[in-house]
């Protein structure tokens, strides 16, 4: 069995191991593939491994060898999954390995827009503490998160794990979902998505990125949050239009912005998010801790040793 990994670096940069993958069959790794090598590499291959190197179905249309596709991440947006579906080919993806990941990093990026602790850490080592004048300083606003209300969009397996953090730092918790009645949580109360925007001190996103949501976050919306409001996306880059974004920023509509996802990675250089004000922005890095891709990468091999044996598993769309 032929299986070739199109873009393995990110997950597996060198402190884990392709081993348990290596014994399933013969085992080609890239670090990265670029779009017009995409064809050429995978030419062959009985099983297709991908992160964010695309599969589109021209390109499935002339893999005769492909049977399997597995997408080492949650989103599945990279593969035509209609193509893979009329050709007969398993496209399976990994659910759920990163949420206590990204929780953990979401309210990083609330905290960091809290209390600055980089801005008075680096404050401290250029000697403006043992210049001042007094035993205590600080260079912005400081907030406390107790009593605050957090809005979280969506409700799924990361929504939760926030909301959980969320109710053990004191906050008031308010969701937008569409199934509140099968994910009901103590000390939760569920409302629509404007009232979300309109109440919180936080907003936070946790939604799939589809059709219907896509660039939801606009000025008109972003006008109706609290001018000392936070938004935070550590879900996907194109719920948020940039620019609006950056507007509301500027001019004061709200008062900051923690964001891991842009609608474009690695952004280009003009992206208005990178030098708007109080806008903290990290490289998509919340799924990314080793403990998140050692989930990832075992879960990614017995997806691969289902299908091998018969009984695929987390197949998409069956």
């Amino acid at each position: 069995m032929k299986m070739v990994v199109l873009d393995g670096y990110a997950l597996q940069p060198g402190d884990l191991s392709w081993n348990r993958l290596e014994a399933l069959g013969d085992l080609t790794v890239h670090d990265r593939t670029l779009p017009e090598d995409v064809l050429e590499r995978a030419r062959g291959a009985n099983i297709l491994l991908t992160n964010k190197a695309l599969i589109p179905a021209a390109v499935i249309q002339q893999l005769p060898d492909l049977q399997y596709i597995g997408v080492m991440a949650t989103g599945y947006n990279v593969v035509d999954v209609a193509a893979a579906r009329e050709r007969g080919i398993v496209v399976t993806n990994v659910p759920a390995y990163s949420t206590a990941s990204v929780a953990q990093l979401t309210f990083a990026l609330i905290l960091e827009l809290c209390q600055a602790v980089g801005l008075h850490a680096d404050s401290v080592r250029k000697g403006d503490w043992v210049n001042s004048p007094d035993f205590s300083y600080w260079k912005i606003q400081l907030t406390e998160l107790e009593g605050k209300t957090l809005a979280i969009i969506g409700f799924g397996q990361i929504g939760q794990a926030v909301a959980r953090i969320a109710l053990a730092f004191g906050m008031r918790v308010i969701v937008s979902h569409k199934h509140p009645e099968r994910d009901r949580m103590e000390g939760v109360t569920f409302t629509d998505q404007d009232a979300c925007f309109r109440e919180a001190d936080v907003v936070s996103l946790h939604c799939p990125l589809n059709e219907a949501n896509k660039g939801f976050v606009n000025e008109a919306l972003l006008a109706t949050m609290r001018p000392s409001a936070f938004l935070i996306n550590t879900s996907r880059g194109p719920l948020i239009q940039e620019t609006d974004l950056a507007d509301a920023l500027n001019k004061g509509v709200i008062a900051g912005a923690g964001l891991d996802v842009l609608s474009m990675e690695p952004p280009q250089a003009g992206n208005p998010l990178l030098t708007a004000r109080n806008c903290y922005i990290t490289p998509h890095i919340a799924w990314a801790s080793r403990e998140a891709r050692g989930r990832l990468l075992n879960k990614v091999v017995d997806n691969v040793q289902a299908y091998l044996n018969g009984a695929p598993q987390n197949v998409i769309g069956r």
